[in-house]
């Protein structure tokens, strides 16, 4: 080997001298150090195998007796807490009698609390609440639904875009047409003061029955006196109004304490209940006295459009005179701030508003200048009295108006 090149080879495995436990050796021309731990190649790359690393043991840290005694005093204070009121509460009930054989649970009433005065149906000696309709006799005609208006459903759609926080139910029918707009109109949404609509058609349903007239008159006791709208909450006890003041007031001024006399005069919540299956509908019902600030009164934007076209058009269902008499109820509603407020100059709306803070709704009929004829429900849940839902609802009235007198 050159000198120069010794040099380097010397140089270049300086840390792989040959010891005691080094070897050097050749083959084919390549040199190879060999040690007795570690072997390279001529480029120094170790072969085979790779230096051991080894760890060093963790220093553990001896636990004391004082933590074991901690949790096991722990354990024990539970144990003996519960095991008395488990014994007492739970094993003893299952194997000893109670002492108190007289007194028995009532399960129809514990899963049923409303049977006793909520009911429609009767079964084995039960009293119960049925939901299904008689569709096949209904009593109602529903409405013809040609096609979809999609780009008046479109305007609506953008319009529900700028209102996040606000979620609608709006149906919109054409006498001319029959064409709709749906919007979530079958989804079942709180009714709100919505609901004095069957119960008004109920009312005159008895009074076309023979069951009462619209002289009858009622006294106003402190069982049916209530807050909310209204004025007779106001009024003295014991003072006489006549159905035909009753009803009035129930659908101008909204009273929540007139609603609950004639609900009580036509046979309480059940038959209004039985009544609206009677009718064909399935998703509207009363659960509560007014006012039902909670939202169980239940209704859809589809099943109120059903009603309004029942008591415009169906004389089979409603005579001339009781229809007339209703819409003209509805005609002098003095809430206007809803979908009325969306209408042009001249167009009369026969409806009837609901508000209870967590949803907002009407429902109507709209009838403007030029002879255009339609129906229109918009309910709006919303957060609790928010004022996007009265816009809303407000915008969306206005759209629908331009879009069908154009």
């Amino acid at each position: 080997m050159p000198k120069l090149a010794r040099q380097y080879d010397d140089r270049y495995y300086s840390d792989f001298r040959v010891s005691s436990n080094t070897s050097r050796t050749s083959n084919y021309g390549y040199t190879r150090y060999e040690r007795s731990d570690i072997r390279y190649d001529y480029y120094g790359n170790p072969i085979n195998q790779q230096p051991v690393r080894r760890r060093k043991p963790k220093n553990r840290k001896k636990k004391g007796i004082l933590q074991p005694l901690i949790v096991s005093g722990l354990l024990a204070l539970v144990f003996l807490s519960a095991l008395p009121f488990s014994f007492n509460n739970i094993t003893k009930a299952m194997f000893v009698p109670t002492p108190y054989q007289g007194i028995q649970a009532d399960m129809q009433d514990i899963g049923f609390p409303t049977h006793n005065y909520l009911s429609n149906n009767w079964f084995l000696g039960r009293r119960g609440f049925s939901y299904s309709a008689d569709e096949k006799h209904a009593q109602m005609t529903p409405l013809k639904e040609n096609v979809k208006m999609p780009v008046l459903t479109q305007s609506l759609m953008n319009l529900m875009e700028n209102y996040k926080t606000v979620k609608p139910a709006v149906f919109v029918w054409d006498y001319d047409t029959q064409n709709y707009v749906d919007i979530n109109a079958s989804e079942i949404y709180a009714t709100a003061s919505i609901i004095k609509i069957p119960v008004l058609i109920d009312v005159f349903k008895s009074i076309e029955a023979g069951q009462m007239s619209l002289e009858d008159t009622m006294p106003l006791t402190e069982y049916y006196r209530t807050e909310g709208s209204g004025s007779l909450q106001f009024k003295a006890h014991n003072s006489e109004y006549t159905i035909d003041e009753l009803a009035n007031r129930m659908i101008t001024e909204s009273d929540n304490s007139a609603t609950n006399m004639l609900m009580a005069k036509v046979g309480s919540m059940t038959d209004v209940n039985q009544a609206i299956r009677d009718w064909g509908l399935k998703d509207t019902y009363v659960q509560t006295w007014l006012p039902d600030l909670t939202g169980t009164n239940k209704t859809t934007a589809r099943d109120m459009a059903t009603m309004l076209y029942n008591i415009d058009e169906n004389d089979k269902f409603l005579t001339e005179e009781s229809r007339a008499k209703i819409l003209n109820y509805m005609g002098h509603v003095h809430n206007n701030r809803l979908i009325h407020a969306g209408l042009g100059p001249g167009a009369v709306f026969l409806h009837k508003t609901g508000d209870i803070g967590k949803m907002l709704g009407d429902a109507g009929i709209v009838i403007a200048p030029n002879g255009k004829k339609y129906i229109v429900v918009i309910l709006a849940n919303r957060p609790h009295n928010s004022i996007a839902g009265k816009e809303f609802i407000v915008k969306a009235s206005e759209i629908i108006y331009n879009y069908m007198v154009r």
